[in-house]
């Protein structure tokens, strides 16, 4: 496979060992914090066709083993017009240990407010790897950004953070400064 071709050839100069779990896990479909917990969506992990015949035991189980967590916080859905299947990179991230910053949507119109008010809710009953609740910090979603498919997933939460720098996506809205001072 041309796409696993780079991959293999730099483990091997590295002398590292590889692990091929044989199971579809995107980027953006968790988050870790470093310290045993990782975030992710049912909606995305249990999508029938990443990963057939694995059940929410079975990833756990999956991510146990090939990533070292020991808790899996386990959300609901993601955002509108998400076609990653509710990636947790657009609602939830882990900035620190225990902190996590989250979406919300405040109008009740909008079809990501109930997913989102359900995430604050989970967030907030949530536990990490030592049983502690999390440190949370609420960021509001940008206005609607339309594309030629319709809605397009925008969110603050899709930001990285390397290196003593965090890249965070703005919209050219007024919501923009009070995230990027979050």
């Amino acid at each position: 496979d041309l796409d696993d071709a780079v991959p293999r050839k730099a483990a091997e100069a590295l002398g590292l060992k590889r692990f091929e779990p044989g199971r579809i896990l995107e980027g953006g479909s968790i988050d870790v914090n470093g310290q045993g917990t990782v975030l992710t969506t049912r909606q995305c992990l249990l999508q029938p066709m990443r990963n057939p015949g694995l059940d929410q035991n079975g990833i756990e189980a999956m991510l146990k083993d090939h990533l070292g967590v020991r808790h899996v916080v386990w959300l609901g859905d993601g955002i509108l017009g998400d076609d990653t299947d509710g990636h947790v990179d657009d609602i939830a991230r882990f900035t620190a240990p225990r902190t996590v910053v989250h979406a919300r949507e405040r109008k009740k119109g909008d079809p990501n407010h109930e997913p989102l008010e359900n995430l604050a809710r989970s967030l907030k009953e949530a536990r990490d790897q030592d049983g502690l609740a999390f440190d949370l910090a609420e960021i509001p979603m940008p206005d609607p950004v339309g594309g030629p498919t319709g809605r397009l997933p925008a969110s603050y939460a899709n930001f990285l953070i390397a290196n003593g720098v965090v890249v965070l996506p703005v919209f050219n809205q007024a919501k923009d400064k009070s995230v990027l001072r979050t």
